[in-house]
């Protein structure tokens, strides 16, 4: 029988993330996927937000990520409401979805990718760690847990014996259905259909210039589009209130009707789908743990998705490493559902409400008039635009400000992100810490009970200056504080056994 320390079903984006995390860790890993190859059909996901590219930054590779997405650094940070494509512009959001810096709020900013860019990138490199094996071509058949691990069966009757699992198998979930887990939540009650189609030069035909979306608001085709691959002449669109049938009989005039003219445009590939809102009763049932679309499901508006799952990875990651090393205790596996459990409902939520309003929504008579009546309608449409859709393209308080506060390893008092500040020397502070806990001090503290204390417990901690501030910041390794403090803890034994559950 197989043996690992950790068994990841699914080598999807949120999956390879689990694995990249415990494997650059040095936890042995076998990811099961049963897809050989990653498909380009379906672009799914297309924002890599702030966060993920901060963990993306950590693991090295968020140069790497932005080398290879079709959309270079820079090319647009606008979405644009129109009346179709090539029609008249009725609204515009300029710095959306964290593709624009803010100061020294954040290290890295987003990056437009679709799915399958990140996917491909994160498998390369699992590939290349010792620590991490890929079964191509196989899947999660059954499961039996008992006090000391799980022994998994795969569909190729092979038995692997893992310390614990990954659910990171997506919406169909064979692991969720294992160990007895059910979503709980809604159906959205309107259907949608996505292509991916060619058509090359009608980036030029665009008089509203790049941008990352296009919502176009008309009877004929209420649709959101963007630009995939601007060198292959590929774009992505998704027309709203569309059943499968119709958009398999109807797709190309569809796409005309979104464009505005017609377009010659070739379909590559169909995508009918229903939006979910749904969260998972249970994320852990003893020694196994569900992640990413395994555990939540929210509709795609604001890009959260994905960045959510791989939020789950790293917490995940993290932690299990850190008890199959000896210096984690159990309470830090139990508090995986009490710290994402909050995130995950909001991002549901959050999503929820963007699905409000869609281009459908807004569709009004003489949005095309040149008249008065014509520029009255798109003065009102403008409005309700701005005062609807805003929170979806900003909304970095729900991406960066969604802490652990309460978590049962943190603190009072603590739980944030660890604010983030450039350097004196140009790096990031977030550059500075270490792999395990990291203490950053203000001139003057007193760390030495601290810095005893970890490794007496033999727990990894790094130190480093604080270029301003007077509380010392006890950062996790997922870059949340676990402790601040302008003087060490009474009790600094206590506090490591705290934070380490």
């Amino acid at each position: 029988m197989r043996r690992t320390q950790v068994l990841v079903a699914g080598g999807g984006p949120v999956g390879l993330a689990a694995a990249v995390e415990l494997g650059r860790r040095g936890v042995e890993c076998l990811v099961v996927e049963p897809r050989a190859t990653v498909s380009h059909a379906r672009p799914r996901c297309k924002t890599v937000n702030v966060r993920t590219m901060e963990h993306l930054r950590r693991w090295g590779l968020a140069d790497r990520l932005r080398d290879r997405a079709p959309l270079p650094r820079g090319f647009s940070t606008d979405v644009v409401f129109c009346t179709s494509l090539v029609g008249r512009e009725l609204s515009r959001f300029t710095g959306v979805l964290g593709l624009a810096a803010q100061g020294g709020r954040f290290p890295e900013v987003g990056q437009q990718a679709p799915q399958y860019v990140l996917e491909e990138l994160l498998r390369e490199v699992v590939l290349g760690l010792d620590t991490v094996t890929v079964a191509l071509g196989s899947r999660v058949s059954g499961l039996v847990q008992d006090a000391d691990g799980v022994t998994v069966r795969l569909d190729d009757a092979e038995s692997v014996r893992a310390d614990h699992v990954l659910g990171c198998d997506g919406p169909r979930s064979a692991v969720r259905g294992l160990v007895g887990a059910d979503y709980v939540g809604e159906h959205a009650l309107r259907p949608n259909f996505g292509m991916v189609f060619r058509a090359p030069g009608l980036a030029e035909r665009v008089p509203h210039g790049p941008a990352v979306q296009y919502w176009t608001v008309n009877p004929q085709a209420p649709a959101l589009l963007g630009p995939l691959d601007p060198a292959a002449g590929t774009w992505w669109v998704i027309t709203f209130g569309v059943d499968r049938a119709t958009g398999e009989r109807d797709g190309a005039a569809l796409i005309d009707a979104a464009v505005g003219s017609p377009t010659d445009a070739e379909v590559l590939s169909t995508d009918p789908w229903t939006a979910r809102m749904q969260l998972v009763d249970r994320a852990r049932v003893g020694r196994v743990f569900l992640a990413g679309d395994a555990a939540h499901l929210n509709p795609p508006f604001g890009g959260h998705g994905l960045n959510t799952g791989i939020g789950d990875a790293v917490d995940l990651g993290w932690k299990l490493a850190a008890v199959l090393q000896g210096w984690g205790g159990p309470g830090l596996l139990d508090s995986y559902e009490a710290e994402r459990r909050p995130v995950q409902d909001r991002v549901v939520k959050a999503a929820s409400e963007n699905m409000r309003t869609l281009s459908g929504d807004l569709v009004a008579d003489d949005l095309e008039a040149d008249t008065p009546a014509g520029d009255a309608a798109r003065r009102l449409a403008h409005q309700r635009i701005q005062d609807m859709k805003s929170a979806e393209f900003h909304a970095l308080d729900l991406v960066l400000d969604v802490g652990v506060a309460g978590s049962p390893v943190v603190a009072d008092g603590a739980g944030d992100r660890l604010p983030h500040a450039w350097l004196p020397d140009g790096r990031s502070l977030y550059d500075v810490l270490g792999a395990g806990f990291t203490l950053l001090t203000p001139p003057g503290f007193a760390s030495g009970s601290l810095v005893d204390a970890f490794a007496r417990r033999g727990v990894p901690l790094a130190t480093a200056p604080l270029p301003s501030g007077d509380e010392a910041l006890l950062v996790r390794p997922d870059q949340h504080v676990a402790w601040r403090g302008g003087h060490p803890p009474a009790d600094p034994l206590s506090l490591v056994e705290r934070v380490t559950g």
